[in-house]
């Protein structure tokens, strides 16, 4: 290995990350606090919401652009708003088209305004789509396996399960679902969505998922910056833990940590 080369690098859409922690760009006071808690969060990938967000499809307005420089940052556009697969092929193309040629993206289509729960016909349609069309396709959808387990052979790049409702910080609530999930996919899986504070991000890394992306836990936290440099610490301790492989659990099973073998007084 060389120095400073990372052993354990997060690989998508041919690119290799050192973070594991992609972040969204919505919901900050303005775009400096949205720099600032980009930076505390060490994120690589920052996803931004197309329809909602102006990436120089508003020539007389500020663009996110300028506080995120592409050259500094990979663009995550995503189809946040959609809800239908017409809708979130027609967004994706013009981000393509904004963003030169931009071919990796991030594929969502909402099933109703008020839980923002995934439409998952209507994603699986826009997947084929889109993945015929040359994107490369991350994947909002729920936590079914048989679902992800699809949008992974139309040829998605990466699937990202639900922990829980979008922007609802309740955590992941279904882990068994989601170890369904990482057991047997061939593609990296990202939690998205559900995350609410640290010990949420750190749970989804030490159960093998490959990364988290979160935005409201970080934007609508007290303090962004902090809660993003926390979120920053959280991926990385989780990810080091399941690399690690943490000790059995056992019930009524104690096991002294130290050895009591050869203790003054005992043969």
């Amino acid at each position: 290995m060389k120095p400073n080369e990372n052993p354990d690098p997060l690989i998508l859409g041919g690119k290799t990350y050192n973070s594991r922690l992609l972040i969204g760009t919505g919901k900050y006071r303005d775009f400096a606090e949205t720099r600032a808690a980009v930076d505390a969060s060490g994120a690589q990938i920052v996803t931004v919401a197309i329809r909602r967000t102006n990436i120089g499809q508003n020539p007389n307005e500020p663009s996110l652009l300028d506080a995120l420089p592409p050259s500094q940052y990979t663009m995550l556009p995503n189809t946040a708003g959609c809800y239908s697969a017409d809708e979130a092929v027609r967004t994706l193309r013009l981000a393509r088209e904004l963003l030169d040629g931009h071919d990796l993206v991030k594929l969502e289509v909402l099933g109703d305004p008020h839980t923002l729960y995934p439409n998952v016909v209507e994603t699986l349609a826009a997947a084929k789509t889109l993945v015929r069309d040359g994107f490369k396709v991350m994947v909002y959808t729920s936590d079914d396996p048989i679902i992800a387990k699809q949008l992974e052979e139309i040829g998605c790049i990466a699937v990202m399960p639900l922990a829980s409702l979008i922007g609802s910080g309740m955590g992941i609530l279904n882990p068994w679902n989601l170890q369904i999930i990482i057991d047997n996919a061939k593609v990296p899986v990202v939690v998205d969505a559900g995350v609410g504070t640290a010990s949420d991000a750190a749970i989804a890394m030490e159960l093998g998922c490959d990364a988290v992306l979160m935005n409201t836990a970080v934007a609508a936290a007290k303090q962004p910056v902090l809660m993003a440099e926390a979120m920053n610490l959280a991926v990385r301790a989780g990810r080091a833990a399941f690399r690690a492989g943490r000790m059995p659990k056992k019930l009524y099973s104690a096991s002294p940590s130290s050895p009591t073998g050869g203790m003054i007084g005992k043969p």
